[in-house]
C-alpha cells in the first residue's frame, strides 16, 4: 500500500462485476489513498457493483447509463456538492450491438456504428466536458482502448474503428486541456477474459495468440492494469498526456 493518491478524489466509471478492468484500477486507486465515486449501468447491474463498491468505501455510488444526459449531468452535481471538485475519472465502457460486432466493418449498420461511436467513444467526451469545471487544480482522464483500434484484429470487428476515433479523441483533448492542467491519456491492456470481452467472438483464440506472441508469454490482469492507472492519475505523471499506455506483455511490438 503507499498513499500517492491520498486527498484525491476519482470517478470510476464502467464496473460490471469483480472481473472489470475497471474494478481493478478503482482497487489501485483506493489502495494509494484515494476517495472513490463510483458508478453501475442499471438497477440489473446494482447488485454486482455496489458490495464492491462498499468494499473501497465509495462515498458516491451512483446509477449512470451514458445515453442519458440528465443522468450523468446528476452525476457530477452530486460529486461536485460531495467533494467540490475532481481529480481524475476512469472512462471504461465500450458496446457495439451484436449482430455489427459479430460482422464485418463493411456491413455494419448505421445505428449499430452510431451507438458503438456514441457509448464507446463520445461518452468520454462528454465525461470530459462535465469533468473540465470541477478540475480547477489540474488532473487526468482516462479511458481504455485496445490494440485493435491500431492494427486489424481478426473478430473484433467495428470496435476496431470505434477504438481508432478513441484514441484519436485521447491526443485531441490532452491538447486541448492541456492549459487547464488536465491531462488525458489511454489504456490498452492486452486481451482480458472480462465480461465485455465475452461479446467478441472467438475470444479464446484471441487469448492464446496473446501469450503465444506476447516477449513475456504470459496474460495480464485486471491488477497489472490497476497499477498502471494508479501511476497515470498520480503526480508522479504529471507530464505524461495525449499518450497510450501498453499494459499487453509487449505484444504490440510484435510483428504479426
Amino acid at each position: 500500500m503507499n498513499d500517492t493518491l491520498k486527498g484525491k478524489k476519482g470517478l470510476v466509471v464502467g464496473i460490471a462485476n469483480e472481473h472489470s478492468i475497471a474494478w481493478g484500477c478503482a482497487k489501485a486507486f483506493h489502495a494509494a489513498g484515494a476517495e472513490l465515486a463510483i458508478t453501475y449501468m442499471n438497477a440489473k447491474a446494482e447488485p454486482y457493483v455496489r458490495p464492491l463498491a462498499e468494499q473501497v468505501n465509495a462515498p458516491v455510488i451512483a446509477a449512470l447509463d451514458v445515453t442519458d444526459d440528465a443522468q450523468m449531468e446528476a452525476l457530477f452535481k452530486v460529486i461536485e456538492s460531495t467533494w467540490g471538485k475532481l481529480d481524475f475519472l476512469l472512462h471504461a465502457i465500450a458496446f457495439a450491438p451484436q449482430q455489427d460486432l459479430h460482422g464485418r466493418v463493411v456491413d455494419c449498420s448505421r445505428q449499430g456504428f452510431l451507438q458503438a461511436m456514441d457509448i464507446s467513444c463520445h461518452s468520454f467526451v462528454r465525461l470530459a466536458h462535465l469533468a473540465e469545471p470541477l478540475m480547477q487544480d489540474g488532473g487526468c482522464m482516462l479511458t481504455t482502448t485496445y490494440y485493435g483500434g491500431e492494427k486489424v484484429v481478426e473478430h473484433y470487428g467495428v470496435m476496431g474503428p470505434v477504438k481508432a476515433a478513441l484514441e484519436g479523441t485521447v491526443k485531441y483533448l490532452a491538447a486541448e486541456l492541456g492549459a487547464n492542467k488536465i491531462r488525458v491519456n489511454a489504456l490498452s491492456p492486452g486481451p482480458i477474459a472480462t465480461r465485455a470481452a465475452g461479446g467478441i467472438a472467438h475470444f479464446d483464440q484471441l487469448l492464446a495468440i496473446a501469450r503465444e506472441k506476447s516477449p513475456n508469454h504470459e496474460l495480464i490482469c485486471i491488477d497489472c492494469v490497476g497499477a498502471y492507472a494508479r501511476f497515470l492519475v498520480s503526480d508522479e505523471a504529471r507530464l505524461v498526456t495525449g499518450s497510450t499506455a501498453y499494459i499487453d506483455a509487449g505484444f504490440n511490438i510484435m510483428a504479426t
